[in-house]
């Protein structure tokens, strides 16, 4: 079970780069139109404003597709071989299972006519009343359907993927022997999917309850809240779970529900990206989207951590100082530049705990403080690029120097914390090792497929290899035989043992051609 929610925080990944992204140009176009930067020069140039609107244009229509992303995402993610196979059948079994559940919709009289605010309101409801029973339904594809955001993706992305694992090799009688194996899995998306959305069509409502109740004891909590958000973002970390934690945060009501311009939008980063869009943004809505994002990771990102990777240096043994210098640095300059944090956290978890906990509470705190001081810096990246661009070039109205201000503060609390465990408790952070355990840092792993493939096990260990961001995912028929050492030399910074037939490899950066090599390794033998 563990293994399954892991695999399937890691597919939720999938359209996080390209939210992302969209949101970094949202907020280019921002900042080409705000008078903060460049007074009203820009904000009445013809070809300006079309630029804008073009990436406004862009960026909705991206918005507007994050169900069927996610779904294909997960289909793909979840599908053990012939992935594209799944993710094709997930589009078509996507569109069937909202057609589906529009047509019992309007079996039962329920349209987008009748759901409209005018008809409701004309029915005799208060416009809170409209607002509210209008909120529960959604046009998707120009399919009316029940409002479920990214969780009809995820749901339907899962079913595709469980047929596709089951009947991905059917064969069937020579007669129909054209409809075989992967041919059959869309048809038996066709054939089962109606029967899932009936399913739904009953249970949705049930559990749209849940998620807004979630929503609202989140909202309720206020700072508080988002202190339980970044600690337990952090805590969670080792064990993958933090993605599924974060997207539901962003994407569904869990993270907030706000009415923009008209129109209901849920999850903090969609209502960040919403109001980004928006003419006349309210600075109060975007306040409480933002708590929740980018604005509570600068102070231990971009100043913590890399701080953290100093004192690591400061206190190495004094003949193992160039040789971690490089890693250190590297882990330092990746943290503070992308948000990448891995490569640092897996340097201090598996040998100290409670460093762990420290840097869980102080990630808590982070979010904590930043939410009291009212600041408002959004995305969902974490380093540099997003303080620079949702803060500092957005203005004085996000409170950026008061993020920097916590960040410095938070520089030196890491720095001596750290200095003062390592010390104190003679952690064997990178540089400290004895010297029976010690790895060369400098030593150059020349086909470095060939010495992971060795490291885990070889060829005939290896039943399936993914990757995330940051980390090789392996499932193996016997994990209690990976070299751990072995892997050290290959640039490894962490092994994460699941289970006994389930670990992952930390990689950070480099974990892409980690992944490449290995594969390319195995099917070489």
């Amino acid at each position: 079970m563990r293994t399954f929610i892991q695999k399937l925080g890691k597919s939720l990944m999938g359209p996080l780069s390209i939210i992302v992204a969209a949101g970094l140009l949202l907020g280019l176009a921002s900042t080409l139109q705000n008078p903060n930067v460049f007074g009203n020069a820009l904000a009445n140039v013809g070809f300006v404003n079309d630029f804008v609107s073009l990436i406004n244009s862009l960026a909705g229509g991206l918005f507007g597709l994050l169900p069927i992303l996610f779904c294909m995402s997960v289909a793909q993610g979840m599908s053990r071989e012939d992935r594209e196979v799944a993710t094709f059948a997930s589009v078509i079994g996507f569109i069937l299972f909202h057609t589906t559940i529009r047509f019992f919709l309007q079996k039962s009289g329920v349209t987008a006519e009748t759901t409209s605010i005018d008809y409701l309101t004309g029915q005799g409801m208060t416009l809170l009343e409209a607002t509210q029973k209008n909120a529960a339904y959604d046009t998707v594809m120009g399919i009316f359907t029940y409002r479920m955001s990214i969780f009809g993706g995820i749901i339907v992305g899962l079913w595709s993927a469980m047929i596709h694992n089951r009947f991905h090799e059917t064969q069937l009688p020579t007669a129909f022997s054209f409809f075989s194996g992967k041919r059959f899995v869309p048809i038996m998306i066709v054939v089962t999917i109606p029967f899932l959305a009936i399913v739904m069509y009953f249970v949705w409502p049930i559990f749209n309850m849940v998620i807004n109740g979630f929503g609202n004891l989140l909202a309720a909590a206020g700072a508080f809240g988002t202190f339980i958000y970044g600690f337990l973002e952090r805590l969670l970390i080792p064990t993958g779970l933090h993605h599924i934690l974060n997207q539901l945060i962003r994407f569904t009501p869990i993270g907030g529900t706000a009415m923009i311009d008209g129109e209901q939008v849920s999850g903090a980063l969609n209502i960040f990206n919403q109001l980004l869009m928006s003419s006349n943004p309210d600075m109060d809505m975007m306040r409480q989207a933002t708590r929740f994002l980018t604005q509570g990771t600068h102070p231990f990102m971009v100043f913590g951590l890399p701080a953290a990777c100093f004192a690591m240096y400061k206190t190495a043994l004094p003949q193992n100082k160039e040789k971690v210098k490089g890693m250190l640095l590297a882990a330092g300059l990746t943290s503070f530049f992308t948000g990448i944090t891995e490569p640092i956290e897996f340097a201090f978890f598996f040998i100290s705990p409670l460093l762990w906990l420290f840097h869980a509470f102080m990630a808590g705190m982070s979010f904590l403080i930043n939410t009291f001081l009212g600041v408002c810096i959004g995305n969902a990246g974490g380093g540099l690029v997003d303080l620079m661009l949702f803060g500092v070039l957005r203005g004085p109205e996000t409170k950026w120097i008061v993020n920097v201000a916590v960040g410095l503060v938070y520089a030196v609390i890491y720095f001596f914390v750290f200095r003062w465990a390592i010390l104190k408790f003679n952690i064997k952070t990178p540089g400290r090792e004895d010297e029976s355990d010690e790895v060369s840092f400098e030593e150059e792993v020349t086909e470095l497929g060939a010495a992971i493939m060795e490291a885990i096990g070889g060829k005939d260990n290896i039943v399936e290899i993914d990757n995330c961001i940051s980390r090789l995912r392996l499932v193996l028929k016997d994990t209690a035989i990976v070299n751990e050492n072995a892997l050290k030399k290959t640039g490894s910074l962490g092994l994460i043992r699941i289970n006994d037939t389930a670990c992952q490899v930390v990689y950070g950066a480099k974990v892409e051609k980690a992944t490449a090599e290995l594969k390319r390794a195995v099917k070489a033998n």
